[in-house]
């Protein structure tokens, strides 16, 4: 059973940086693609960033730039650097897992917070 792991969140004022991490257990990372969303307060659950299988990533266009989305299949673990932060990134920061030749089923964490504020 796929089970993802989310940490490195926290508080931290604008202009900050913070690394999150996903680890997955039960499975390799390597054979699913992987995504981060977020959820901010009274806002549905958007998507951030993806790496697909290939190692191709994508951005949505708030965070291009400024967010780094990677994984080390060694470590069975994905990342999202995070850069130069604003109040606008507040939110619950949630990875997700596709195995693509089952789209139907998505493995989610359990979400880790990020509080953007002075």
């Amino acid at each position: 059973q796929v089970q993802l792991v989310e940490s490195g969140g926290g508080l931290l004022q604008p202009g900050g940086s913070l690394r999150l991490s996903c680890r997955m257990s039960g499975n390799s990372i390597s054979i699913f693609n992987m995504a981060w969303f977020r959820q901010a307060p009274g806002k549905g659950r958007e998507w951030v960033a993806s790496f697909g299988v290939g190692g191709n990533t994508d951005y949505t266009n708030s965070v291009q730039g400024r967010l780094t989305i990677s994984r080390d299949n060694a470590k069975n673990t994905m990342y999202l650097q995070m850069n130069s932060l604003t109040s606008e990134d507040t939110a619950v920061y949630y990875c997700s897992a596709v195995y693509p030749f089952r789209p139907g089923i998505t493995y989610w964490g359990q979400g880790t917070q990020v509080t953007v504020s002075l």
